[in-house]
């Protein structure tokens, strides 16, 4: 018996040596963590964020921690964060390859694909996109209004009555990112767009949950018949959807002539088929999968977070109102150029951006080459995880980092300010693509709502829970929302 435990004593022994052992020399510092476990039993899949910050308390704005075997670098604050992704922005600006939620999308697309040619090409192509088709300008805020008018004739039809917000809220995301991607809208009942959201919520829920992590952890239990097996089936399901719509495109495209992303991509391909190009097909679907998902929830879920505190804190509601009135006296509708004139509503939009917090962690980032950040020397290859949340609450930052308050993003005469720590869509090389569109999308379907509407919580909700649920992209508790139409306008 005795032998038996000091044998148990020796082997525990010699793992623990071995297992930190694999964390180089002047690497940031971490918790201690259990061989091949990590710190498994100490991250809450939940929400980490907690945990992440008394670690931040106790270690610093950089350190470490153990998902499974592998070491990860996580980066807090606003300074070490652009120190990361600004003023060493190609080092840090691979993805892993190795992961759950690259693998799902094949390594491809224009959000998931590893730092090099195919990411650079394909981010080019969509920045200048973006650009040139007409984001930013009136025909991007043509069809922003118009799918605005859709659902203010459904919310006309039911005023009085208690509403899904976010129902509400997705149904537009989705259509929006559906206009620029194919420049197709659908019915909000429609059987497609339900069945394809589904799936890509269904996809959500497995990324956010522990089988996620235990195909991040544990690479040799991968070909078991475990749930995370789930999430490859609903891909095939959406890229088969997919690939339904653009063939549809392209029963009635004229080269040259594009109508929307899946047009211009079409016609970069046709430009540079002679070239050595990484465009493809294949690249083309996951790069549709990939904004459509990202621009569905981070926009949806904003404007969750920024009408739950509208109809919850009446007084801010009003003032937004009252600066609108002010502005659009006898204008049909509200451009993005008119938000020079209202600081009040524009500290609004971003304080819902930053209270929303919806992307906390980013995507995940791994260093390109061996590098240092604050001093503490950073192999190729290893993972890093921004923790952007901790730069939108981060204390010094904010005037009130702990509190929906819009004086957040106005100086002492009333002027609209932005923070240096207002880093919602992560910042350097992988700055969100759509962070024009967002921007546009916030502040046209915020102004045109509360200029039509006043919103209600309702008296039998309870109190409201500010709570959010954790996941790839946060969220608040689902709310119902009463409406009524309003006299001035």
């Amino acid at each position: 018996m005795f032998e038996s435990l000091l044998l148990l004593w020796i082997c525990l022994c010699v793992l623990f040596i071995l297992f930190r052992s694999g964390r180089p020399k002047n690497f940031p510092p971490g918790p201690f963590a259990l061989p091949f476990l990590g710190n498994a039993f100490n991250l809450s899949l939940d929400n980490p964020l907690k945990y992440f910050e008394s670690l931040r308390r106790t270690y610093g704005n950089v350190y470490s921690l153990y998902i499974g075997p592998r070491a990860v670098v996580v980066v807090s604050g606003t300074q070490a964060l652009k120190e990361a992704l600004v003023n060493k922005a190609v080092d840090f600006a691979g993805r892993p390859q190795d992961i759950y939620m690259t693998a799902l999308f094949e390594k491809k697309g224009l959000i998931l694909a590893d730092y090099g040619q195919k990411w650079k090409e394909h981010r080019r192509f969509a920045l200048m996109t973006m650009r040139n088709f007409g984001l930013g300008k009136q025909s991007m805020e043509q069809r922003i209004l118009g799918e605005l008018q859709h659902t203010i004739n459904k919310l006309e039809k039911n005023t009085g009555k208690s509403l899904s917000a976010q129902v509400m809220f997705h149904n537009i995301a989705s259509n929006v990112i559906c206009l620029v991607l194919f420049g197709k809208r659908f019915k909000y009942d429609d059987e497609f767009i339900i069945k394809y959201v589904n799936n890509f919520t269904e996809i959500n829920k497995i990324l956010n949950g522990p089988w996620s992590f235990v195909y991040d952890s544990f690479p040799h239990v991968r070909c078991l018949p475990l749930p995370f097996n789930e999430g490859f089936k609903r891909i095939q399901t959406v890229k088969s959807m997919t690939t339904s719509i653009i063939n549809e495109q392209k029963k009635t495209r004229v080269p040259g002539q594009p109508r929307n992303f899946v047009d211009c991509y079409l016609d970069e391909m046709d430009k540079k088929a002679s070239d050595n190009t990484t465009l493809s097909p294949e690249e083309l679907l996951m790069s549709c999968l990939n904004l459509h998902s990202a621009g569905t929830d981070t926009t949806s879920n904003t404007l969750l977070t920024g009408f739950l505190y509208l109809m919850t804190k009446p007084h801010i509601q009003e003032r937004c109102q009252q600066e609108i009135d002010r502005v659009l006296e006898g204008k049909d509708c509200v451009t993005f150029d008119d938000r020079h004139n209202m600081p009040y509503v524009q500290a609004v939009v971003h304080e819902s951006q930053r209270v929303a917090d919806t992307v906390p962690l980013s995507i995940f980032h791994s260093t390109t080459r061996d590098t240092e950040l604050m001093g503490y020397s950073i192999p190729k290859g290893t993972i890093v995880i921004p923790n952007l949340s901790s730069a939108l609450n981060e204390e010094g930052q904010w005037k009130f980092p702990h509190e929906f308050n819009p004086e957040n993003f106005l100086n002492h005469k009333g002027e609209f300010v932005k923070p240096d720590a207002f880093l919602p869509f992560s910042a350097g090389s992988r700055l969100c693509l759509g962070e024009s569109l967002a921007r546009i999308e916030l502040f046209l379907i915020m102004v045109t709502l509360l200029r039509k509407f006043k919103f209600i919580w309702p008296e039998d909700a309870g109190e409201p829970d500010y709570e959010l649920v954790f996941g790839i992209t946060v969220t608040p508790k689902p709310y119902n929302m009463k409406l009524k139409l309003r006299t001035t306008q």
